[in-house]
């Protein structure tokens, strides 16, 4: 429908232009990290369980959650620290004895990022309301006019795990929020003699946005062209129209594979198939 849109406003002249209330991203920046060596804390069950094991092996991670802090930079007008504590919860392989199929137990890893960005000054305070229906509408805590600091993390790469004894450096920095330690089942366990040290591979692109007010061209309201058909049709009408699935049933042969001779080391991409 965008696109229709699109081609029939080409050749037409916009209208007066309009005055928009929106976020303009004033710096942004992307970034690659291996973070090494970083302490997995566990339950009380989960520590037990690390603690009677010989090997680990690090299966998948995720990203629970990102606790970003925005100061200004002290002589450097416009420009912002923004402070980064990521909560990752990683899946572990746990092998207490050799040759013997593994548990998996769930962990939490916690990393520190700091980086600077330019987010242009704003000197005032910011007052507003949320519509309440048939009642005044709810007034807002007044704020700063400061940039909105917007992180975005892309699926960590699980890289490796070792296990090794504990020390007082693998003791737990800061306190776990609730809602983080709540995925794992419960608290963060405070002893142990053995420490899991996981290593992620992140990639992030950090943002600095300010609410502007800018004016920009319109052509026409966004109206629906397309009418929404709803299914009338029987559960078997339905399974009637689709394609039998002849490549479930037999599987491609090396020659389906792209190679003219046949030859080739045998492997065929899912796309290829």
């Amino acid at each position: 429908m965008a696109e229709n849109t699109t081609n029939e406003t080409v050749g037409r002249s916009c209208s007066d232009p309009v005055c928009i209330d929106a976020r303009r991203v004033y710096d942004s920046c992307g970034d690659k990290d291996c973070l090494s060596d970083m302490p997995v804390f566990f339950t009380c069950e989960g520590q037990e369980l690390i603690d009677s094991a010989v090997n680990v092996r690090l299966r998948d991670a995720d990203v629970l959650n990102v606790m970003l802090d925005i100061e200004p930079v002290p002589f450097h007008r416009g420009f912002y620290s923004i402070d980064m504590t990521y909560f990752f919860l990683v899946s572990l392989d746990v092998f207490t004895t050799p040759c013997t199929n593994p548990t998996c137990v769930n962990g939490i890893c916690i990393a520190d990022k700091k980086v600077i960005l330019y987010g242009s000054e704003g000197n005032v305070r910011v007052f507003s309301s949320d519509m309440t229906t048939d009642e005044y509408d709810a007034q807002n805590i007044p704020a700063r006019n400061l940039p909105t600091a917007n992180v975005q993390v892309a699926q960590p790469i699980p890289l490796a795990a070792t296990l090794k004894e504990k020390r007082p450096c693998h003791r737990l920095p800061r306190k776990i929020p609730e809602a983080v330690t709540a995925k794992i089942g419960g608290g963060i366990a405070d002893s142990g003699e053995k420490v899991v040290l996981a290593t992620l591979g992140v990639f992030s692109i950090v943002q600095l946005l300010r609410n502007v007010q800018m004016l920009i061209p319109a052509y026409d309201f966004c109206v629906p062209e397309k009418r929404c058909v709803g299914s009338t049709d029987s559960p078997c009408e339905m399974f009637s129209r689709l394609d039998f699935p002849t490549d479930e049933f037999f599987p491609p042969n090396v020659t389906d594979c792209g190679t003219p001779d046949g030859g080739g080391c045998g492997c065929c991409s899912d796309a290829e198939s």
